[in-house]
């Protein structure tokens, strides 16, 4: 049976934008990657980790509570979030609204 694969690395804008309390964030992975995909606040300050794992390529979608590490509800504002996978990398905004 063949896997249809992406033929690129994409981190795609998250869903909703503006949101509250959640939102998805979707990626594809165009080789099977070591992936890391973190939130940051303004400052660069990591507040939590989603994936960190080896995947086979393919379409992945990731979804955030707006919790920190120690699962504690963030304030409002803007955070980034980055995927890493392999040597690609890409950066996105997303806007927590209260």
């Amino acid at each position: 049976e063949a896997r249809w694969a992406p033929q690129a690395f994409a981190l795609h804008a998250n869903y909703p934008n503006p949101f509250n309390p959640s939102t998805t964030m979707r990626y594809q992975l165009a080789t099977a990657s070591q992936v890391r995909l973190e939130l940051y606040d303004v400052l660069g300050q990591k507040v939590r980790t989603l994936v960190r794992e080896a995947q086979p390529a393919g379409y992945y979608q990731v979804a955030w509570d707006s919790r920190n590490e120690a699962g504690t509800q963030v304030a409002a504002g803007v955070y980034f979030y980055r995927l890493q996978a392999g040597d690609f990398t890409q950066v996105r905004k997303l806007l927590l609204l209260k």
